[in-house]
């Protein structure tokens, strides 16, 4: 089959991200102008000054990833786009860039779900990966497990009821002063602390259910610094880091293994900001060389939100002919 070369445009949070990549596996441009340290004084991102960042960059972002990849928008086959789920300010600012690009060279738009996005960055990574195997998304927005049964077709088994694991990271990191983003300084601290030094709960589900539930955990540790405050105790943050860890890394690698064996399957792909996250990967490694199951992960630049990604995703539904029309809309809350 003749190659095909997707732009893709990736704007759902505070990263303004535009990539070429080829067939599918092939980066040939990656380009990503992140919005982090604007954010980090507000403590969280601002969606409306998000919005307003993504317009400012937007055109020289696509305009860098095209010159990077030493192609023009004539050598385009289509255009990949997030369109959910995410910020509904920014995630119009990449969609609408994306359509006006679409009708203006007649190339065709495929919309892309941001969680897809983050599943497809485990196929750029690794070349000769393909389905059936399990993801685990983890990120300041999302958790699931998903059976990944094919390209593009997925079956959601397991979700935070509450929280997303990323966001009880970011959550802590401010009580014990940290400060944002909390998922890298947590995971860091956490390597000077003792991670059975506190027991924090892990929430199970009587129905069986493969389910998240990260509030708790996040409240019985504000309740801890609360009470050491009370009593005029002295906090050991390094504990606290890497008891809290401790008590998401757990249930993540309980519930995704007990995912392989209702499926019988051998290969997990970890996806989304938090895997980069050392513990979480020494975690499953682990478990994974008892079991036997295969643990695959992308390098941190395709964990984070990036166009690549993208752009992975809109090539195999490009290729299957799923394209979208050109009133695509914003979906701030799009199921996978």
């Amino acid at each position: 089959m003749e190659s095909k070369l997707i732009l893709s445009i990736e704007s759902s949070c505070d990263e303004t991200s535009a990539a070429v990549v080829k067939d599918g596996r092939e980066v040939l441009s990656n380009i990503i102008a992140s919005q982090i340290d604007t954010h980090k004084k507000f403590g969280g991102v601002v969606p409306e000054v998000a919005s307003r960042m993504h317009i400012e960059v937007i055109n020289g972002v696509v305009e860098e990833a095209l010159k990077e990849a030493n192609v023009t928008l004539d050598d385009i086959d289509a255009i990949g786009v997030t369109y959910g789920p995410g910020l509904v300010g920014a995630l119009l600012v990449g969609l609408q860039y994306a359509k006006g690009l679409a009708m203006s060279t007649g190339k065709p738009l495929v919309g892309v779900n941001h969680i897809e996005g983050h599943i497809s960055a485990n196929y750029i990574e690794h070349k000769d990966l393909k389905p059936p195997f399990v993801s685990l998304v983890v990120s300041g927005g999302h958790t699931f497990i998903v059976h990944v049964k094919d390209y593009g077709i997925y079956e959601v088994l397991g979700q935070t009821r509450d929280d997303a694991a990323g966001e009880a990271y970011d959550k802590v990191a401010r009580a014990i002063g940290l400060g944002y983003p909390g998922g890298p300084k947590i995971d860091k601290l956490a390597k000077e602390g003792d991670k059975f030094a506190i027991k924090f709960p892990r929430a199970k589900f009587n129905d069986g259910s493969l389910d998240f539930s990260f509030s708790g955990v996040k409240s019985a540790v504000l309740n801890y610094l609360n009470k050491a405050k009370m009593k005029d105790e002295e906090v050991n943050r390094a504990d606290v880091a890497a008891s809290f860890q401790e008590a998401i890394v757990d249930v993540l690698r309980n519930n995704v293994f007990k995912t392989c064996e209702t499926k019988n399957l051998d290969k997990i792909a970890i996806a989304g900001g938090v895997a980069s996250n050392s513990a979480l990967r020494e975690a499953l490694l682990e478990e994974g060389d008892k079991k036997g199951i295969k643990i695959l992960f992308p390098s941190p630049i395709l964990c984070t939100d990036n166009a690549a990604m993208i752009g992975s995703a809109a090539y195999f539904r490009f290729i299957k002919g799923e394209t979208s029309p050109l009133d695509l809309n914003a979906k701030p809350n799009l199921k996978l």
